[in-house]
């Protein structure tokens, strides 16, 4: 009876495995597989330590890093999906935090007050302070963004986010959205932070997308634009109304966002970066803000184990 077709796959393999072990002097190098470029996708010799079109290390580079984190994300909306996990676990994290100190029923009463985190714990998570505070500590800036008050308060932008992040992270491409989610955002705070508030939340970034989209429809023609660009002035007019009757709504943080997210998208343009040199400033641009997040966050730990 022959042996399984994987069986006699593998015993060959071992037995010339063994026998390159003996015969280590033999004069032919091994033939690998050609890789391709992260940056450019064009192949690349096996031994090739830089692309011969871009000039991209093929291994050691912000464009090898990517698709090496990529394989452990989302294949889509990579990006997006991030930005929820981190703001759900910084909120799961608070709510302990905040048990802790008021009891199993944090929070007051009513729908608004479900779920609330104390002004301490948010306080030494990295709210964003009143001006010239963040100056001094300015990755408050940034760790503000993924923090939120109360459970409505991150589920109503946790549900924006989910609806606008994969249609810009599509346009965009992941990296251009991560320097645009972050930079809004924490321009959103530096205005907040100038006009006195305590503040926490992703709404500078969101009310960013919503700058992005409306930027791009008022420099393209056509029906549909029209129409978007109508519904996001609707949305826009909902969020001041709601922003004046609610109390604690940030709204210094919202027009700093809104207008830092027009601008952006006023100056970047609205598709996936297409050259080499495109892609490469869009790389800079997502991993200096991804490496902003991560130092940010690391300044939080040592200012809260420190006290």
């Amino acid at each position: 009876m022959p042996l399984p077709l994987r069986l006699r796959y593998r015993l060959n393999r071992w037995r010339d495995s063994i026998k390159n072990f003996f015969h280590s002097n033999r004069t032919e190098p091994p033939v690998g597989r050609p890789r391709i470029c992260p940056n450019c996708g064009n192949l690349v010799g096996s031994t090739a330590k830089t692309c011969f079109n871009c000039g991209s290390n093929v291994s050691f580079s912000m464009a090898a890093a990517s698709k090496s984190i990529s394989r452990f994300l989302p294949q889509t909306s990579p990006a997006t999906y991030g930005f929820l996990t981190l703001c759900c676990l910084m909120y799961g994290l608070s709510l302990v935090l905040t048990m802790r100190i008021t009891g199993a029923n944090p929070g007051g009463g009513g729908l608004f007050g479900l779920g609330g985190i104390a002004s301490e714990v948010v306080d030494k998570l990295g709210a964003s302070r009143p001006w010239p505070f963040d100056v001094s500590q300015p990755w408050r800036l940034i760790t503000a963004i993924f923090l939120h008050g109360a459970l409505l308060h991150i589920g109503f932008n946790m549900w924006i986010l989910m609806d606008l992040g994969p249609v810009i992270e599509e346009l965009y491409g992941s990296a251009r959205y991560v320097f645009i989610f972050v930079f809004t955002g924490a321009f959103g705070y530096v205005v907040s932070s100038f006009f006195g508030n305590f503040s926490v939340g992703a709404s500078g970034s969101l009310l960013g997308l919503i700058g992005v989209l409306l930027a791009i429809t008022s420099r393209r023609s056509g029906l549909g634009m029209q129409m978007l660009r109508k519904q996001l002035i609707y949305w826009l007019i909902y969020i001041a109304v709601i922003g004046f009757i609610m109390r604690g709504t940030d709204n210094y943080a919202h027009a700093g966002g809104l207008v830092s997210g027009f601008l952006l998208g006023k100056i970047l343009p609205d598709r996936q970066p297409s050259g080499m040199s495109e892609q490469r400033t869009a790389q800079i641009l997502g991993w200096g803000a991804g490496i902003a997040v991560a130092v940010s966050f690391g300044f939080m730990l040592l200012g809260y184990f420190d006290h």
